[in-house]
């Protein structure tokens, strides 16, 4: 803490939960522990927990999941907010394929592949995909790809695109597609299926991931719906080239008008010669992805408009709109003014620990909180908890603590809260799929005390440690951390008392649970002994009163203390952020946020 920094005593405190703090006024005095301080109404202060998803991918991302499919499972969890995380690059279609030749088994674009892969259904007594020098598309003079198939059944061709950079969302996309029928009829047709998004239970249909399909044949047309599955039919001349073109959005809207048409993703694609005890022939060439809409910031003005269809829809769960910044080590940016970065061509991420300071340094000047997403993606625990130490934890303000090995990460936390380096832990769900977060490996939401679901209230709060994460399925409790009746929870408050009272808190522990408190030693021991200074308290549910415990905390140089709730098998069901008593000044300058 740096020179002339206020210290509090408990009438500071209380004169600032009062509110009649003056904004540059110190208090300087020292802060006291208080005996056996009476019970305090909980949830204190006028404020509530509110629980986050804060890694949730959805139809603007490479996943099956669409924004309804996640807004059910929030209904269903009783979460109350959905932070959009989705990939930035993914959003702007940044080097997303664009055409596609038939050349080959793979081909290139701008360095990335594109590949091919057969399968067969049904009884076929023959099928071939033959890449052919004659005949081709007129505009694309090299090669095509002929598809044959006799007996009764399909063959299919799928294509992918390099880290799946076909996909993305359809709201701005047409497809095109040269195609020669040679052998086709009533029995034997050329079929171009899209898997769309997932979508929860609607008009009479299941939940489940949509599927568009286009039937190329002679003397088809119409539009049709069985369930999930929505077909088009197309007209196609034998012997002729024709270019059809796939207006993905408008058929989703013909086909399921009770559907947001523009939540559904491209997420796979592929063609089929289908026979019905028949022989099929059909040469295609030239497949081309028309996205009109994304450059640059543009494509986040058009996941504003989807996510715009769900306004009311969901009124017990609110959504903002988040980044994963993806091209360096993964970043979730809450807040902020959405503004877009600049994309390295060809796409691919760079784990170097500069760029990513230089992608937090730039994300802070547009506003908002930086999230370090899986830091043990890259790392072991003993080089992660050297990099939050060395480097100030890259800049980032939050860090995906609550995911699996939880204890590892707790590990990194420990070692990271006794050298000072103050950040918020937060929970993680990282789901693409929106069809079941109970069932999830990494299931940990994030709570906060905020007095409301807007944006900047919850980014407030983040940006303070006002946070806990805890196991979605197992334990939806709250945890809090007070000194002298004020929230201390991801607070630093400096103090010449050697022993304090914190209270802590903690609702709803399920049978056999217990509340553990982890003391830790602040003494900055920098790289010399990167390892955690910490002691454990078993606290049983019968200790708790009424939701709290005083615990007696001998400060020392410098001390922390956290939370954590163990089930009854010992799994870990929640963890809070630290509360920092330190005694002297730091070499670290304390966030405006934390000081206590």
């Amino acid at each position: 803490m740096g020179e002339g920094q206020p210290r509090l005593n408990r009438r500071g405190l209380l004169v600032a939960a009062g509110g009649l703090a003056v904004a540059g006024v110190g208090v300087p005095v020292s802060l006291a522990a208080t005996a056996d301080p009476p019970p305090l109404p909980f949830p204190p202060h006028g404020r509530r927990p509110v629980s986050m998803a804060m890694h949730i991918h959805a139809s603007f991302s490479e996943g099956i999941a669409s924004y309804a499919a996640h807004l059910d499972q929030a209904r269903r969890n009783d979460v109350d907010v959905i932070w959009w995380t989705d990939h930035d690059f993914r959003v702007a279609a940044h080097d997303h394929r664009r055409m596609v030749h038939f050349d080959g088994a793979e081909e290139l674009e701008g360095g990335l592949a594109w590949t091919w892969k057969a399968s067969t259904e049904g009884r076929l007594t023959t099928s071939a995909a033959d890449f052919v020098d004659s005949p081709h598309g007129t505009e694309d003079p090299a090669k095509a790809l002929r598809l044959t198939a006799t007996g009764a059944g399909i063959l299919w061709y799928a294509g992918q695109a390099w880290n799946w950079t076909h996909t993305g969302n359809i709201s701005d996309t047409t497809l095109h597609l040269d195609v020669l029928p040679e052998t086709s009829g009533p029995a034997a047709v050329l079929l171009v299926e899209i898997a769309l998004s997932h979508h929860p239970a609607r008009g009479g249909r299941p939940a489940g991931q949509h599927i568009l399909r286009y039937r190329i044949a002679a003397g088809r047309t119409g539009h049709s719906t069985d369930g999930l599955v929505g077909t088009v039919d197309l007209p196609a001349p034998p012997g002729q080239w024709r270019r059809h073109s796939l207006p993905l959005l408008a058929d989703v809207r013909r086909l399921w008008p009770d559907l947001v048409a523009g939540d559904n993703s491209l997420r796979g694609l592929r063609l089929g010669v289908s026979v019905a005890s028949a022989r099929g022939s059909f040469v295609v060439d030239r497949l081309a992805f028309d996205r009109t809409r994304r450059a640059g910031q543009a494509g986040e003005d058009l996941r504003t408009e989807v996510l715009r269809a769900y306004d009311g829809a969901y009124p017990e769960v609110t959504h903002h709109r988040a980044y994963e910044v993806s091209l360096v080590r993964h970043l979730n940016w809450f807040g902020g003014d959405q503004t877009l970065p600049e994309f390295p061509s060809p796409p691919y991420r760079d784990n170097d620990v500069t760029r990513t300071e230089r992608m937090i340094g730039f994300l802070h000047s547009h506003g908002g909180v930086v999230c370090w997403n899986h830091p043990l993606d890259v790392e072991s625990r003993q080089s992660l908890a050297r990099l939050m130490v060395e480097r100030n934890n890259l800049g980032a303000d939050l860090v995906e603590i609550g995911r699996g090995p939880v204890d590892d990460h707790l590990w990194a936390l420990d070692v990271a809260a006794r050298n000072a380096v103050f950040f918020t832990a937060v929970g993680v769900t990282d789901d693409h799929d929106g069809t079941d977060w109970r069932g999830r490996g990494d299931r940990h939401i994030t709570y906060v005390w905020a007095s409301s679901t807007d944006r900047d209230d919850l980014v407030a709060a983040l940006r303070a440690g006002q946070a806990w994460f805890t196991d979605l399925a197992r334990y939806r409790g709250a945890l809090d951390l007070e000194v002298d009746g004020r929230t201390a929870m991801g607070a630093v408050a400096v103090t010449d008392a050697s022993e304090l009272t914190v209270r802590l808190l903690a609702t709803d522990l399920p049978a056999g649970a217990s509340l553990e408190a982890v003391i830790g030693t602040v003494d900055l021991a920098g790289i010399r002994d990167l390892t955690p200074a910490t002691r454990t308290t078993r606290i049983s549910g019968r200790q708790l009163r009424q939701g709290w415990y005083d615990l007696r905390v001998t400060t020392g140089d410098g001390s922390y203390v956290r939370t954590q709730v163990r089930g009854r098998d010992g799994a870990l069901l929640g963890a809070s952020n630290p509360a920092w008593f330190l005694s002297r000044m730091q070499t670290r300058d304390i966030p405006p946020a934390r000081r206590l």
